[in-house]
């Protein structure tokens, strides 16, 4: 993999020191090559962070925007700035809250949604995050491997036995949902890749 560049080390470097987790450098790139499949498309991002996944979409999506919500306004703030030191805060979004209360507000369409929130709200997450995606429209999902402990159940700390147990509860949700061709890439931590392939209930009049 070619070296990262000044830009992307100073986000990593500043997440160090914030001990704040971002994505794994490959999966990083991969968000910027499926932002960059529409450079004038819309990004929604569930997890700003300080910005490291953001940088990388909006790399991607040259004359597009990126929406992203994360509930911590201080990580947002440190975000703000390593994003308008980047020279990409103009196509950026950043939105203060819980996301769980803030999709419902927003308008679709988005061509790309990434989820990278908390394990136990990734389900209600995609219900929500799925109308506003286009047809044809991709979402990638953090971590579903969760540190190899969905693999290896044995090995959970029990500090992180919640976490895992959500995720394991999440996997066969996004690989069977019918709106969805869903793959799950063995990149960083373990990477979901769904396209929607139809539209929901939601979108054709129905209740939910």
């Amino acid at each position: 993999m070619p070296r990262e560049d000044a830009v992307a080390q100073r986000f990593a470097a500043r997440a160090a020191l914030l001990g704040v987790p971002i994505a794994a450098r490959a999966t990083a790139r991969l968000l910027e090559a499926l932002a960059a499949a529409e450079p004038a498309g819309r990004v929604l991002e569930i997890g700003t962070g300080i910005g490291y996944s953001t940088l990388h979409l909006a790399r991607g999506v040259r004359e597009g925007r990126v929406v992203s919500i994360d509930l911590d306004g201080e990580r947002q703030e440190v975000a703000r700035e390593l994003l308008s030191e980047a020279g990409v805060a103009a196509r950026v979004e950043l939105i203060q809250g819980a996301a769980l209360e803030r999709l419902p507000g927003l308008a679709p369409p988005f061509h790309l949604v990434f989820l990278d929130g908390a394990p136990g709200e990734l389900r209600r997450s995609l219900d929500l995050a799925l109308p506003l995606v286009a047809v044809g429209g991709r979402i990638v999902v953090d971590h579903l491997l969760c540190g190899g402990w969905v693999a290896e159940p044995e090995r959970r700390p029990e500090s992180g036995a919640p976490e895992a147990e959500a995720i394991e509860r999440f996997n066969p949700y996004l690989q069977v949902h019918p709106q969805l061709a869903t793959v799950l890439l063995p990149l960083g931590d373990g990477v979901g890749l769904a396209v929607k392939r139809r539209p929901t209930l939601r979108e054709l009049g129905g209740p939910y």
